[in-house]
């Protein structure tokens, strides 16, 4: 005899066979059905944390209902214990429903609704519904994009920004311990002026510190709730003093965030500002990675035919067919999440556009790409920084090579003998492939002292004017 691999359950529609084993119900199986498209579920490889804030948006929920005379505290305690499961991370394989579902995530806020009062009924010994108990004071329309604020929140918070911050330190060590190396400075990709190594690892770690900075407002942001309009933004079905004793509960679960009702719920529900805020401080960061990756690259082109200025640290064979190659993997693959995160707020931002009236209808793409964004860029930084930065060497003898032929030197000649002599000054250099002080010492009255004065490179990353 073969045992059923099915038991049926029963929505509003009707019967629906779920697997026999799956701990969510009918609405859940009706979307895994419904909606086979990319594979990718809400339970996201980059991240959990999308699942286990919607556990604790339900465990928060009914501890409000309960202090509010809702819900009775043995129905409470059913669903905060399975919330609190949730939340621990201990059912992530229940939550199979495709991120390209319905527009307002209503699938997978079922999905929690189902699993949560299945453990819940078997908890309290009594039947715990779906959405007269679990669900009670909510709305998919409230419970997502208030998901979306709380899981951003904790992964910027947990991942990003720590990582951030390591990678900022770890560049401004750098800068130190390589503080006096004068080089050729470049615009255009072209010869300019002498730069300090430090000088130029400073203006990468003033980037980050300033996307760090905008970032740090973006998460202040995220911790006004949309939890408390329900359907669209009147609260219906709510407890007046619901949004508030949600707050608390939030806070109380997540001792890390200071959760606060929205300041007008009909537009947390009908727009997604604060993610299209964050996404493009997130793109903002990815182009300051993309910018410092191929500096990188530029400077450890070579060795021989490049520019040869670092040496970074030989991490695996860089040729399938070139013997003794070695590439800079680490730029490259953070250069390709920067890429990626680049287009991802493109999806964000053709998704918070689509607020029609009372209601976003693209929220899962939004939490799928943000959420994306800011995994992909933590995992980037925390290779990038101890992989590449921390460990490049200098090649002197190159800098140094490039630095004495340098013609761009003859700018600081100028204040002295004029903007024509120096141009022609560097031409000739130029041509004959000479040191510049050399063509200056022939073409000026200017003695040898004088010139090696003037043209001191470690001086000209001091700006001013020569005399």
């Amino acid at each position: 005899m073969v045992k059923k691999q099915f038991r049926i359950e029963k929505d509003s529609m009707g019967e629906v066979k779920v697997p026999k084993k799956a701990l969510w119900g009918a609405q859940t199986q009706r979307a895994v059905e419904n909606f086979p498209i990319s594979g990718i579920t809400m339970d996201f490889p980059f991240t959990d944390s999308f699942i286990t804030t919607l556990g604790v948006v339900k465990d928060a929920a009914a501890k409000a209902n309960n202090t509010l005379g809702l819900l009775d505290a043995k129905k409470q305690k059913a669903i905060s214990k399975a919330a609190k499961e949730v939340w621990q991370s201990k059912h992530g394989n229940q939550f199979p429903i495709d991120v390209f579902q319905t527009g307002s995530g209503t699938s997978t806020n079922m999905n929690a609704n189902e699993v949560i009062a299945n453990l819940a009924s078997q908890y309290a010994g009594e039947a715990v519904d779906a959405n007269d108990h679990v669900n009670m004071s909510q709305s998919s329309n409230d419970v997502i994009p208030t998901a979306i604020n709380l899981s951003c929140h904790f992964d910027m918070t947990t991942k990003l920004m720590p990582t951030l911050a390591k990678l900022i330190e770890t560049i401004d060590n750098k800068a130190l311990s390589v503080q006096g190396t004068i080089k050729t400075g470049r615009t255009h990709l072209m010869d300019a002026m002498p730069i300090d190594l430090s000088q130029e690892l400073s203006a990468w770690s003033a980037q980050l510190v300033t996307a760090q900075e905008s970032l740090n407002l973006c998460i202040e942001k995220l911790l006004y709730l949309p939890q408390g309009g329900t359907a669209i933004g009147t609260g219906i079905n709510a407890h007046p003093k619901f949004a508030k004793e949600f707050s608390k509960e939030v806070s109380k679960i997540r001792t890390s965030c200071k959760a606060k009702p929205s300041k007008n719920f009909f537009n947390s529900l009908s727009a997604q500002d604060i993610s299209v805020q964050l996404s493009g401080e997130l793109k903002n960061l990815a182009v300051v990675l993309m910018k410092v990756s191929n500096d990188l690259r530029w400077m450890n082109s070579g060795p021989l035919a490049g520019l040869g200025e670092i040496e970074l640290q030989a991490l695996q064979p860089g040729s399938s067919i070139m013997p003794g190659k070695v590439n800079p993997v680490i730029p490259e693959a953070v250069a390709m999440v920067c890429a990626d995160v680049i287009g991802n707020d493109v999806s964000v931002t053709v998704g918070a556009q689509s607020g029609n009236f009372q209601l976003n209808v693209m929220l899962p793409v939004i939490a799928y790409n943000v959420l994306k964004s800011v995994n992909m860029l933590s995992g980037a930084m925390k290779v990038l920084g101890p992989k590449a930065i921390k460990t490049f060497k200098i090649n002197h003898d190159n800098i140094k090579a490039s630095l004495d032929k340098n013609p761009i030197l003859v700018t600081a000649l100028n204040p002295v003998i004029g903007y024509a002599k120096a141009a022609e000054i560097a031409k000739k250099a130029y041509k004959d492939k000479r040191p510049i002080i050399d063509v200056a010492f022939e073409e000026t009255d200017l003695t040898k002292a004088q010139l090696k004065k003037l043209l001191d490179p470690k001086k000209l990353t001091l700006g001013g004017i020569g005399k």
